[in-house]
């Protein structure tokens, strides 16, 4: 498991992460502006893909139109952006009972989607806006009219109202997102009663303070009326007493003991799977948190357990790679990253962490290797910024500086910094031959990462800030 990236203010990032300011908090929203770190995990992005796949097909919905995001926070949240990107927190892995919770929790999202809610989120703030102008309009005229205090309670209720006609609004568009929620699982034939579940167990944050509710419910309110509109038609499905099959169940509680495993303090993690438990997801747990002790020689004994009883299983071969690559035993990271891809071949994320342990062994036959790996991931994932840098310090190790710049051109694009792919882009372009396909990619990155007049002043105002004054972007 690892962490990619820390977005703040997402609004400028690739991803297009939106974070809308307003009274109430609609799905469009994270609910507040505050960095977030996306994590990327080839197990758990696999079992999530596995659920949301068969929902989106339900609703209609193209599968690679739609992005999935992991959050690495502990909290229990879900939510949607622009752009039809659904992010969802490890925390509401973790916290699920069984797989139905997270499924009907990723078709309420594929809901707001499918309901085009988060377009008409800008009707509902505008909405609310109108409310209180004229909430204003009334409080002025009655102040006018000699009515002072009345008028001046009138204009001090103004917010009050907004508020209250966007939770209107709100409510609306959430009771709508349940409903679709579980005619997509009814029509992939599963039970949703995961949806009434959830909301159950967390019914209590209804009456917490906005500071103390889970983020989730703060921009997805529940109420008494709507657990029970979900709870009756959940009910009169055909579908309803369908089970999680063992081996999902089984697999959800692998991904949650890894995830407890990276994220969880190691005293708590052995707390909760003590060396009793002889499961593979408590040795699954303890082999990361012995690995987050820097104790490598417990971890791989553990993790050796593991490999034992499932020698096919592609993770645990990974999990070994980055324990020994983090711990700096370089070279011999390469071997279980090679046999992680043998077994699974297709996973882009497998082959960016063998390009990563063959190019840090600084191995000419290694690095070329390394390159392929890493064309073949970004032919599949082109915003995959790491491997976008790890193909930077390929090149550059072969001496090839300027398809190192160009990679690096791309990173930076892949994040949606444009003024230095504009930069990066530039200085590859100047050093490599003309015509050619990599001089042909360098030009289109310069064409449509070109910085406005404004944009350059403001880069030189930061950048005579860190006092290191430039006249301007196109001189590199």
């Amino acid at each position: 498991m690892t962490i990619i990236a820390r977005l703040r203010d997402c609004c400028a990032s690739a991803t297009a992460l939106a974070a809308s300011a307003a009274m109430i908090l609609g799905p469009a929203a994270p609910a507040h502006a505050q960095g977030i770190s996306l994590i990327r995990d080839t197990e758990i992005e696999a079992v999530m893909q596995g659920y949301t796949d068969p929902l989106l097909d339900a609703a209609g919905l193209d599968r690679d139109s739609v992005g999935f995001y992991l959050v690495g926070n502990n909290e229990f949240n879900a939510f949607v952006t622009r752009g039809q990107n659904i992010f969802m927190h490890t925390g509401a892995i973790v916290i699920a009972e069984y797989p139905g919770e997270i499924k009907a929790v990723i078709a309420h999202e594929i809901g707001h989607i499918e309901g085009a809610h988060l377009v008409r989120f800008g009707d509902g703030t505008r909405g609310a806006m109108a409310t209180m102008i004229a909430t204003l309009g009334l409080g002025i005229v009655a102040a006018m009219a000699g009515a002072g205090a009345g008028g001046a309670a009138i204009i001090a209720s103004a917010p009050q109202f907004a508020t209250l006609d966007m939770l209107r609004y709100t409510r609306t568009q959430e009771a709508a997102a349940d409903q679709a929620a579980i005619t997509f699982m009814d029509r992939t034939g599963q039970s949703s009663r995961g949806l009434v579940t959830t909301f159950e167990r967390f019914r209590y944050q209804e009456v917490m303070s906005e500071a103390r509710r889970y983020e989730y419910f703060r921009s997805h309110p529940l109420s008494s009326q709507r657990i029970e509109a979900m709870r009756r038609r959940v009910e009169a499905s055909p579908y309803y007493d369908v089970e999680d099959s063992p081996e999902e169940i089984a697999e959800l509680r692998r991904i949650q003991a890894k995830i407890i495993g990276f994220t969880v303090a190691p005293a708590q993690v052995f707390q909760r799977y003590p060396e009793s438990d002889t499961s593979i997801e408590g040795r699954y747990a303890r082999a990361v948190a012995y690995f987050r002790q820097g104790r490598l020689d417990h971890a791989r004994e553990r993790l050796a357990q593991l490999i034992e009883m499932e020698p096919e299983n592609p993770f645990f071969h990974e999990l070994e790679g980055q324990m020994l690559y983090e711990s700096g035993r370089i070279a011999d990271s390469v071997a279980p990253h090679r046999r992680a891809i043998d077994l699974m071949p297709d996973a882009p994320l497998l082959r960016v962490n063998l390009a990563a342990s063959l190019i840090g062994t600084g191995e000419s036959d290694a690095l070329d290797e390394a390159v392929s790996h890493l064309r073949f991931a970004l032919a599949r994932e082109q915003q995959n910024s790491w491997a976008w840098f790890q193909l930077a310090l390929a090149h550059e190790a072969r001496g090839e500086t300027a398809m190192a710049q160009l990679a690096t051109a791309e990173r930076f694009f892949s994040v949606g910094n444009s003024m230095q792919a504009y930069i990066f882009a530039n200085r590859a372009r100047d050093e490599l031959d003309s015509g050619t396909p990599a001089w042909v990619r360098a030009s289109e990155l310069i064409a449509v990462a070109e910085p406005t007049p404004q944009e350059i002043r403001e880069w030189n105002r930061a950048e005579r800030n860190r006092h290191q004054p430039l006249a301007s972007p196109a001189s590199h």
